[in-house]
């Protein structure tokens, strides 16, 4: 391919045809700010008009970040009418913006603010509107707040729920200085079809959109003298919590991140990994299941909650599919007010279960009514690892000076196939390792199942299990991914027996929990954190060789599949509706009709 040659900064560049300016300048060391491209967002939407640069041959000002190179290009990108019409869009942007800096979430972590730097911005030279304005801030859903006043319009939000979430909740209405993003109808959260993934919030790059907060609840509770407070944590936080406080991206912070949450107060400390390993228990032994007596195939994964509720709303009709397990996280919740709340003689109404996830749609499977199989719920606090690290910084804890600590007994154990579940295609790796044991009687000769592993947003792989013969397995990432599976199992033309779907690109270190920004580099790096927790430092790399869960299976809850099992870790799921409005199944909605699946 023919490269295309132009002029920077009387500096020569040559690119391949079809980049842009921004993408070319990028090649000399030449940053144009921009609020509305994103690397990670392959549609850029050119809404923000902060990256105008001068192109010779135009009668104005261009749009750098979805403007193509051409042949004989010559763009200037620092003229003083460039950088007067960069800061003229800015101050236009910070007029029309909240003076919340001191006080907004993301506060030292606002892309606003860096281009504000950037472009040179020291005073706003236009009358500022009152704030805050009344009514513009969407509390009702139990995971995600909108506050459509911080809001640029930048249009982020909006590229991403449709192109790489395929949910297209939000959308761009209305024109000039009336226009902005919102729900369709201009509807709360709640009452749209939004499936709480929170990847909104991941390409914000602003306060418009954040994780709904529950700090001050857990801290209430951590103060409260006569509640056992007991907490767990997904196997990406260990990954990613170090990134809060300044450490290296993918760094395996599982021993601080132990002794920071003791020193909050936590009563014990325990771990998701635990009931990951159980989940590949009850998960396997389903899917063999359902092979030998021919139950509904392919299997799905149902670890993601927000894949979960965008199967509710777009595949009602393969709900059979799903894997009527619980999620780890949800497993845990029901063991700790039942199994655990009786061996240590514990009353399970003065238990608090409190759940540290990457993820924000953990919050809204936390409150799904049907997750209270141990009398209580099961789940009673869901914090994001951003919210854990807000925590530990009102402690004045300094976390990276903190001693190494180990997880409390009896539900911190767990093998490297737990760990792996934070990264795509780690749920389907644990549970070949298992299945494969289980059917031969040996383990696999490589545990390292790489074909299942990285980035690529669907991946498959057929593996000869004994008896059973060739098993074909997929896995996608991402929902507009995970629609090109879907589509094939609900035409009757998968080849799969199991499928592995997770809601987040790059799977729960990707989550809308986790430390901002997330890139595919800054994936990458979290992911080989975990498998070097899987493979450097665990003593065990498969899940049924967990000591502790054998342990479970032998005084509580007798065999995998059983009827403690059935009662406390699998649950069915609810048909939701695709027209608008509607209520949701939570805070007071109408209850959805029920599936048929299981």
């Amino acid at each position: 391919m023919s490269l295309i040659n132009l002029t920077i900064d009387n500096r020569k560049v040559a690119v391949e045809p079809g980049t842009t300016i921004v993408e070319a300048a990028k090649t000399i060391g030449i940053k144009i700010p921009t609020l509305c491209a994103s690397k990670e967002i392959d549609h850029t939407p050119g809404a923000c008009r902060v990256c105008l640069v001068e192109v010779q041959g135009q009668r104005t000002h261009v749009a750098a970040c979805v403007f193509p190179v051409s042949d004989g290009m010559v763009v200037r990108t620092t003229t003083e009418a460039v950088r007067k019409a960069r800061k003229m869009v800015v101050e236009l942007l910070l007029a029309n913006h909240p003076s919340e800096c001191n006080y907004c979430i993301r506060n030292g972590n606002c892309e606003l603010q860096q281009v504000a730097e950037q472009t040179g911005v020291r005073q706003v030279r236009f009358d500022i509107p009152p704030f805050p304005k009344e009514g513009v801030i969407d509390e009702s859903s139990p995971s995600i707040v909108r506050d459509t006043r911080k809001c640029i319009n930048c249009h982020r939000c909006v590229t991403v729920c449709e192109k790489i979430q395929t949910v297209s909740v939000l959308t761009p209405s209305f024109r000039g200085s009336k226009a902005k993003v919102i729900p369709a109808f201009d509807l709360p959260l709640l009452e749209t079809n939004c499936i709480a993934c929170g990847q909104c919030i991941t390409a914000c790059p602003v306060g418009a959109l954040y994780e709904k907060d529950d700090i001050a609840a857990v801290w209430k509770v951590l103060q409260d003298p006569t509640k056992h407070v007991v907490v767990q944590e997904a196997p990406a936080v260990r990954v990613t919590l170090g990134e809060e406080f300044g450490m290296p991206i993918g760094s395996l912070v599982t021993g601080k991140m132990i002794a920071a949450l003791r020193k909050l107060g936590f009563n014990k400390v325990f771990d998701t990994n635990f009931t990951a390993d159980l989940t590949i228990i009850e998960e396997g032994n389903e899917l063999l299941t359902r092979v030998k007596e021919g139950g509904k195939l392919p299997m799905i994964t149902s670890c993601s909650p927000g894949w979960i509720k965008f199967c509710e709303h777009f595949y009602p009709d393969l709900l059979p599919h799903l894997s009527t397990c619980k999620s780890p996280q949800m497993m845990f919740g029901a063991l700790v007010k039942t199994y655990y709340a009786e061996s240590e003689g514990l009353d399970p109404k003065n238990v608090v279960s409190v759940s540290i996830m990457p993820c924000t749609a953990k919050k809204f499977e936390a409150n799904r009514p049907e997750m209270c199989s141990s009398g209580y719920r099961d789940v009673d606090y869901v914090l994001t690892t951003r919210e854990l690290a807000r925590m530990i910084k009102e402690a004045g804890i300094d976390f990276i000076n903190l001693a190494d600590e180990e997880y409390d007994a009896p539900m911190g154990e767990y093998s490297g196939a737990g760990t792996i579940f934070g990264a795509t295609g780690g749920v389907m790796e644990a549970a070949l390792r298992t299945v494969y044991a289980v059917v031969t009687g040996h383990n696999l000769q490589d545990l390292n199942v790489t074909p299942v592993r990285g980035l690529d947003g669907v991946k498959a792989a057929t593996l000869t299990v004994g008896d059973l013969g060739p098993v074909s397995v997929a896995v996608a990432h991402g929902l507009a991914n995970a629609r090109k599976i879907l589509d094939q199992v609900r035409e009757g033309k998968s080849p799969y027996a199991f499928i592995e779907i997770m809601t987040c690109p790059g799977g729960c270190i990707g989550g809308g929990g986790a430390p901002l920004p997330t890139t595919n580099e800054v994936r990458k790096r979290r992911a080989s954190g975990l498998y070097t927790d899987d493979k450097s430092v665990q003593k065990y790399r498969q899940s049924h060789e967990n000591p502790s869960i054998k342990k479970l299976y032998d005084v509580y809850l007798k065999k995998p599949l059983g009827h403690k099992s059935h009662d406390l870790l699998h649950t069915d799921y609810v048909q939701r509706g695709t027209d608008l409005p509607h209520k949701d199944v939570i805070l007071g909605g109408s209850k959805p009709k029920k599936g048929t699946g299981h």
